[in-house]
């Protein structure tokens, strides 16, 4: 088997400008003159970016997949979703696609909210004259700022061919059809071999790991991954204990060893509860308390920034990015407002934002245990419930809604989508505010936040920027790895040089590269046979002294189903030792053939000799009267070598009664 990673990141949405304002008329003539565009030294400002309709970046090259070739396509997240419909509307695709129930919802929510974002670039730039966009020309490309051409080629200049035109909402719909939903720990099989099955990694609401068992070995896919989380069910990582294989695919590490090679990581790197031995030995409580911890400290932070800025009259503005942050942020933020004795608007601004709360309400299963308590207390599960009946929040489905406009007051606090800042209300909220010192715009790492802001500088408002726990810390890879007890992990080579594998592992490592094939041993040290005991009953068994082994014969159908091999017998022709000739196996004892041929008749000698080629003594059996002929006896076979076939079928009679048989 061989695994291949596509991508690591598929965003390059702050290449494209925002939809252009009256005030940036200028700008947009300036970017689509020709002749008044030109590269000079490397210059990187608002009119660098791409004025026209966004594409998306996807794999690179996915138009040139032969869709049809996929089997299976497994999607670990509500995030992971979004990128689906660039693939599913793609002819020939017959691929079965698992993803568990709660990221399926969310996700589609998430889809359409982005379809309905997007389609405010098609009202201002109109239906796209070709397949082929002027911005990825040669000669476009050769005149932009080297960071943007970064983004669109990729860093070694080759990624042209990821890019592709937004989907529909029939898209989606479309999308949504091919799903197969699971739930966790759910066995599902795949063409009666592979059995699938999906596990909590703790990042967000139906967020996972797989496990895919076939009858040759098993493989754990570990993604981005939380031991600690306030709203979804916690990492399951007992779950992949002792698989073959392990593909490691935490990129949330990279983020986390840069923050170490700076000096910014204020952690005890030395602290047993981020070294642990093992996991098997520590209590859980221990294990996330520092997670928690940082995570709880980071949300008081910044709530008490966003304080501050109200009560010097400045607005806050959150960009939608992970949905269980900002769950907890809107918790936080409610109860530090009533702590302060202040009354601040709260907006909430989206297209699904009704229906995706709402959903929240009523998928328990899929939360923490201390969410799940709350429920059989019949509180709700989460605060935005009470907080809408108490009217502290108001929630609307887009910028210029008639409830929006009608309660609209500053200063307040908005959460609304979308993260890159380049569509979404947050691109009409943010230009509003930008020019104002006293407002307050919070961002969730953000890679390139100069880039992100550069369509709205000059920038007054104070920008805060915060990075929550998303992945596995690099502290714990190890620990984990050696809790887990894999044979063979397969680990990113982006962080071969931030993780060093101690001589003493017990598992062997592969290094991967994008785009790059490695091959994955995924070999079992034995395989099953599930045999019905009516049937075993029917065997007779024949005692093999020597090898130390017993068998039997049968006739039957060998099936796989469900991952495993079963055994069918043929009730018609049961196997006996009174009605099936026997089966001879073993080797020829020359002992026992002089004899056996002295019986016969056939008078025979015995020479021993060295085989050059095998290292090893044959021992060969010269006939001579009344049949001349050689018998050729060694480690792994006997030949018989004469000129005349009914010598050698009386020959092969007497070798044949001095065989055990079955």
């Amino acid at each position: 088997m061989k695994f291949t990673c596509l991508s690591k990141d598929l965003s390059g949405l702050m290449a494209f400008s925002p939809i252009p304002t009256s005030l940036d008329a200028l700008l947009f003539e300036e970017s689509n003159n020709n002749e008044k565009r030109h590269k000079i030294e490397d210059l990187l400002d608002a009119k660098s970016l791409i004025f026209a309709e966004p594409w998306y970046k996807t794999v690179n090259n996915l138009h040139l997949w032969n869709a049809s070739l996929i089997d299976v396509i497994l999607i670990s997240s509500p995030m992971g979703i979004m990128g689906l419909p660039f693939l599913t509307r793609r002819k020939g695709l017959s691929a079965k696609i698992y993803v568990t129930e709660a990221s399926a919802r969310l996700g589609q929510l998430m889809m359409e909210d982005l379809v309905s974002m997007h389609a405010e670039f098609r009202q201002f730039y109109g239906p796209e004259e070709s397949n082929f966009p002027p911005w990825l020309r040669q000669e476009e490309l050769e005149i932009l700022p080297s960071v943007l051409k970064d983004i669109l080629l990729g860093k070694d200049g080759v990624e042209s061919g990821g890019w592709t035109p937004m989907y529909s909402a029939a898209d989606v719909k479309d999308c949504i059809l091919k799903i197969d939903t699971v739930n966790y720990a759910q066995e599902v099989c795949y063409n009666g071999t592979l059995v699938i099955k999906a596990f909590s990694c703790g990042v967000e609401i139906g967020s996972c790991n797989w496990i895919l068992d076939g009858p040759k070995g098993d493989i754990a896919y570990l993604s981005s991954s939380c031991f600690f989380s306030a709203h979804t069910m916690t990492f399951d990582y007992r779950s992949l204990q002792g698989t073959s294989s392990l593909i490691y695919s935490d990129f949330s590490s990279l983020s986390d060893a840069q923050d170490i090679e700076d000096g910014d990581n204020n952690s005890d790197p030395t602290s047993d509860t981020l070294l642990p031995l093992s996991f098997q030995d520590m209590d859980e409580s221990s294990l996330n308390s520092d997670e928690n911890l940082e995570e709880k400290e980071k949300l008081v932070f910044i709530c008490s920034c966003a304080i501050e800025c109200v009560k010097d009259g400045g607005s806050v503005l959150i960009p939608i990015n992970r949905l269980g942050t900002i769950l907890q942020l809107l918790e936080e933020m409610t109860t530090s407002l009533e702590a302060s004795a202040m009354e601040v608007p709260i907006y909430i601004i989206s297209s699904v934002a009704e229906e995706l709360l709402a959903l929240l309400n009523i998928i328990p299963e899929w939360l923490c245990k201390q969410r799940q308590e709350r429920l059989f207390a019949g509180e709700p599960l989460f605060a935005h419930v009470k907080l809408q009946k108490e009217k502290k929040i108001h929630v609307v489905p887009n910028i210029h809604s008639h409830q929006l406009l009608m309660n609209w007051q500053e200063p307040c606090i908005v959460f609304c989508p979308h993260w890159s800042l380049r569509i979404g209300p947050v691109v009409h909220l943010l230009r509003r505010w930008c020019g104002d010192p006293k407002s307050l715009l919070i961002l969730e790492d953000i890679v390139n936040p100069e880039l992100a802001l550069l369509p709205f500088k000059p920038v007054a408002m104070k920008v805060l920027q915060c990075l929550f726990p998303s992945g596995i810390g690099l502290q714990k890879v190890q620990p984990l790895l050696k809790t887990l007890q894999p044979k063979t992990v397969m680990f990113p080579e982006d962080l071969r040089l931030k993780t060093s594998f101690s001589c003493e592992k017990s598992f062997s490592v592969s290094y991967y590269t994008e785009a790059e094939p490695l091959k994955v041993s995924c070999q079992k040290d034995s395989s099953e046979l599930k045999i019905a005991a009516d049937l075993a009953s029917q065997f007779y068994w024949k005692t093999f002294k020597k090898e130390g082994i017993n068998v039997t014969r049968l006739k039957g159908n060998l099936l796989m189903e469900n991952g495993r091999h079963h055994l069918l017998l043929d009730n018609n022709k049961k196997t006996s030792e009174s009605n099936s000739s026997l089966v001879r196996c073993g080797l020829a004892d020359y002992n026992k053939l002089l004899p056996a041929l002295s019986e016969m008749g056939i008078n025979a000698s015995i020479e021993i000799v060295k085989d050059d080629v095998e290292s090893q003594n044959v021992c060969l059996v010269h006939t001579k009267e009344p049949y001349k002929a050689l018998i050729e006896i060694g480690n792994t076979s006997t030949v018989i070598t004469t000129a005349d076939a009914n010598v050698a079928s009386i020959l092969y009679k007497a070798i044949d009664n001095i065989l055990d048989g079955v």
